[in-house]
């Protein structure tokens, strides 16, 4: 048999995601479309089989009647990075912040006092709380990979003005407990194609130095920074189909490192990380063109938060680096805990 003549290049390859209606089902057409996500590079997926390699007893070698795999009751995590566009981003934080599909006119929260959130077998109304994922491969539809009952359970948020002039970025993770499923019955239909002149975001978009601030502290000149937003999972209840439930009941996590121009709004900074108060705030982090979020604008707003750490950072000029984490205004409170808005 001759060998094959045909190449691909990595770049013919495209990681599309789509809003789930239902859990189990796996989305192509009923208006939740695939979209492109703008990636650097395609990853492999960590397919996790559960594996037993142990040599019985009764020879020196693992033989092949001994070998034993099972794929229902793995976890599968996509991981991906590239360019932050408008509508890969609207789906990406409406999922992390288990937010309902369209509910947040641009602008996504996780409140102080979110509850546990599940998805699982017979839910028909997940209102994007599930996506599916295909790798489209550049060889054509029947060697798509395709993964159903996705969740983003990371999502790190980032830019730097030596870096594509500040251009915003993004990492996400997803993770599902479901089989995987060969996309061979149905066409992967892309929604419009992202453009790059109206759905980039740049950190260019803050002028206003009054709302360019990190615990209270105003006027800065922000030099990077990286956003990472934590909504662990975990599955429960094996099927044939793989885990029945998905739940979300660690801790939602949102913290920020920030490098900023050491000048009089920041030479206190060590005496402010080291004075703050138990139990309390040190004040908002906020990184937007004006006090209130709104749709269209790239911003981060932490409304309490607290220093985690503060560092030198020597280069052309002296900077600073700053760590926050937010916090909750009260477990009975509405109050966002963090806000991203795109």
């Amino acid at each position: 048999m001759a060998i094959s003549t045909s190449a691909y290049s990595p770049k013919e390859f495209q990681i599309l995601i789509a809003e789930q209606d239902a859990f189990g089902t796996i989305e192509a057409s009923g208006g939740n479309e695939y979209h492109a996500l703008d990636v650097d590079s395609i990853g492999s997926p960590s397919l996790n089989p559960v594996q037993a390699l142990d040599v019985r007893a009764g020879s020196r070698v693992l033989q092949a009647t001994d070998f034993f795999q099972e794929v229902k009751t793995s976890v599968k995590e996509i991981s991906v990075s590239g360019t932050a566009t408008t509508n890969a981003l609207d789906m990406l934080l409406e999922n992390i912040m288990g937010e309902a599909e369209g509910a947040a006119s641009g602008v996504y929260s996780f409140l102080s006092n979110k509850a546990v959130q599940q998805i699982g077998t017979g839910d028909s109304s997940l209102v994007g709380t599930a996506l599916s994922v295909v790798i489209k491969s550049g060889f054509g539809t029947n060697a798509d990979l395709s993964f159903k009952d996705c969740v983003v359970t990371s999502l790190t948020l980032n830019g730097d003005t030596g870096t594509e002039g500040g251009r915003i970025k993004f990492s996400a993770t997803f993770q599902t407990g479901s089989t995987v499923e060969d996309l061979t019955d149905a066409a992967t239909t892309v929604d419009t194609a992202f453009t790059a002149a109206s759905e980039n975001y740049l950190m260019s978009s803050w002028t206003d130095p009054d709302y360019r601030k990190v615990v209270g502290v105003d006027s800065l000149l922000v030099s990077s920074f990286s956003l990472s937003l934590d909504n662990p999972a975990t599955f429960h209840g094996a099927t044939t189909n793989g885990y029945e439930l998905c739940a979300r009941a660690g801790e939602f996590s949102a913290t920020m490192d920030v490098t900023v121009k050491y000048d009089d709004k920041t030479e206190d900074m060590f005496e402010v990380f080291n004075n703050q108060s138990t139990g309390a705030s040190k004040g908002v982090t906020l990184l937007n063109n004006d006090a209130t979020l709104s749709d269209t604008i790239f911003g981060i707003n932490m409304p309490a938060s607290v220093l985690t750490n503060v560092a030198f950072n020597e280069g052309d000029i002296m900077m600073l680096d700053l760590s926050v984490k937010a916090v909750g205004s009260g477990i009975g409170s509405s109050t966002a805990l963090v806000e991203v808005a795109c």
